[in-house]
């Protein structure tokens, strides 16, 4: 089952969020939408109705998957009887998240199906993150995110290149900062052997991630193959944690050419126990460390 909705006033979660992005606040009122119509015993074809649209328009509302017409939250609002002085307000919300995101000039090298990811990363409490190939797009070098790139799109100009590159390393500058979520990543420990890229951006890559471990913000394990062979996901994981009231969290999974977002509540709870079982198990961060520097001396 999905995450039900809480009937809490998107108004109070801008209060506490005033830099809230795009795509948060088009799944805040999503969700509020939906929490409005179910307070007031509605089904999604009378809603439709009045707005002059199928029932099938109403649950793309509901769960952000389409772009939220103002005029069409105002009749809603009205609708739910919500006070017009909120209603006011919110419909100015639904105009924002309308708006083009920052991710906007990069264009194609930002398909539909990570849009969500980027757009939610930020205003995220914590971001979890598994990887058995590569460094996590968010602590890349950018020489390193450079070979990855360069191996998932080999026929791509190098203008393409560069503008994916660039993308990957915005997405790492506005992580951090106040407000930031907290970046608590795994990392199998077969990436660090993987010569991505050469000795040389392998060797900056693992001091960095060294250096990473310092900071207050981010949280960095290495799975050992003992442990992903005792406890593992199954791929690599973006686990998303909101902070209470705020969304559900939600798990990405990313394929070659899409990917799938999960939200009901059966598989969220599956994979953030896949995560806690994997992080228990695998190297503190402490001995993580040790790791990290171990594998340096072979790049070295």
């Amino acid at each position: 089952m999905s995450a039900s909705p809480q009937l809490i006033s998107p108004i109070q979660l801008l209060e506490r969020r005033p830099d809230m992005g795009a795509k948060a606040m088009s799944r805040v009122l999503g969700n509020y939408l939906r929490a409005l119509r179910e307070n007031r015993g509605l089904v999604p074809v009378e809603a439709g109705r009045h707005i002059r649209a199928h029932a099938s328009k109403i649950s793309r509302m509901e769960t952000a998957n389409v772009t939220l017409k103002p005029r069409d939250v105002a009749d809603l609002l009205e609708l739910y009887k919500v006070d017009p002085r909120e209603r006011e307000e919110i419909v100015g919300m639904a105009e924002r998240s309308a708006r083009p995101d920052w991710w906007h000039p990069y264009g194609e090298v930002v398909p539909d199906w990570l849009q969500n990811l980027i757009g939610l990363e930020r205003d995220a409490h914590v971001v979890r993150t598994y990887e058995t190939q590569f460094v996590p797009g968010l602590l890349q070098t950018e020489a390193y995110a450079r070979a990855v790139v360069q191996s998932g799109h080999r026929l791509a100009p190098p203008a393409e290149i560069e503008q994916r590159v660039a993308l990957r390393q915005e997405r790492q500058s506005r992580m951090s900062g106040p407000g930031a979520p907290v970046l608590w990543a795994l990392i199998d420990e077969g990436v660090l052997h993987r010569p991505v890229g050469g000795r040389e951006v392998m060797h900056d890559q693992l001091v960095y991630l060294i250096d990473v471990l310092r900071r207050p913000g981010v949280r960095l394990q290495i799975a050992s193959y003992t442990a992903s062979a005792a406890a593992t996901p199954g791929t690599a994981v973006s686990y998303l944690r909101f902070a209470q009231g705020f969304l559900p969290d939600v798990v990405y999974l990313e394929h070659m050419t899409s990917a799938v977002y999960l939200d009901r509540l059966d598989d969220v709870d599956r994979y953030r126990a896949a995560l806690d079982e994997l992080s228990a198990l695998a190297a503190t961060p402490a001995e993580s460390r040790a790791m990290l520097e171990e594998t340096l001396k072979r790049y070295t």
